[in-house]
């Protein structure tokens, strides 16, 4: 469960909306409620202190923002479980240390504050209760709403007839094997490099995506992958990142040379 991926949206445009979204909700709901504290303002008070605690809980969200990207590029951009629920939980205790140091330190320097106790059963955890539904609302929807963008981009090497095909990112395309009636697709995914076999022909397949490279009767590679030359026994191949060879028969030569040392120039 918790290393099940979880759908998130990495752009930081998004998360600044949703700091903001979290900045107004704040002052929405500590103006209207008036929790303990907030029922001992003055109406000028309430102008001045409550958008600061709106403030302070986007600036609680927007710390985080930085060990989020650093995370999610280090996981080769997935987000898993675990890692939202990381995220929540340092967001409720970085919230819970500032709204108390805020409290002492702005709101209440020369008056008898609340203990932390009371100030964190009374009024903190009360607070973060309406907060965090609106933050997993966000994040949430924020993230199911970049996957669909990402599975519209994503092409289909079909099947013939009835046959299922495959979904999956271009360039996490490698090579494409002739198997008599059916083609076997090498492909990248979370790091391992997958086959699948689909009922199709290698021509079908070429004349639908041409940016894949014929390099032998039953061989297409994706140059995106590739990694060098090898001369075997007067044969050439093609090697491919992880460790795929591909052979290079005579009849394409010539133009595998042109593309591939054209895309590494």
């Amino acid at each position: 469960m918790l290393h099940q991926k979880y759908p998130f949206d990495s752009s930081l445009k998004h998360h600044f909306i949703i700091a903001l979204g979290l900045a107004l909700w704040i002052f929405i709901f500590l103006y209207f409620t008036e929790p303990l504290d907030v029922n001992e303002f003055g109406s000028t008070e309430k102008l001045i202190y409550l958008p600061l605690y709106g403030l302070l809980g986007a600036t609680c969200y927007s710390l985080f923002l930085p060990i989020q990207r650093y995370l999610y590029y280090k996981n080769d951009k997935n987000w898993y479980v675990k890692t939202e629920l990381l995220f929540l939980i340092i967001f409720v205790l970085v919230a819970i240390i500032a709204a108390r140091l805020f409290y002492l330190y702005v709101v209440q320097p020369d008056r008898n504050p609340y203990s932390f106790q009371y100030h964190l059963t009374g009024i903190i955890l009360p607070a973060l209760a309406t907060i965090l539904p609106i933050i997993i609302f966000g994040r949430f929807a924020f993230g199911k709403y970049k996957n669909k963008q990402t599975e519209a981009k994503k092409i289909e090497i079909k099947g013939e007839g009835n046959y299922e095909g495959l979904r999956l990112f271009f360039n996490d395309i490698v090579c494409i094997k002739s198997s008599d009636n059916y083609v076997e697709v090498f492909y990248k995914s979370n790091g391992e490099i997958k086959k699948s076999l689909i009922r199709n022909k290698l021509s079908a397949v070429a004349d639908e995506f041409p940016l894949l490279l014929r390099t032998h009767r039953s061989y297409l590679i994706n140059p995106f992958h590739f990694l060098q030359w090898k001369t075997e026994k007067s044969k050439l191949f093609v090697l491919l990142f992880h460790h795929i060879e591909v052979p290079v028969s005579r009849t394409y030569q010539n133009d595998v040379k042109a593309v591939l040392n054209s895309t590494t120039e």
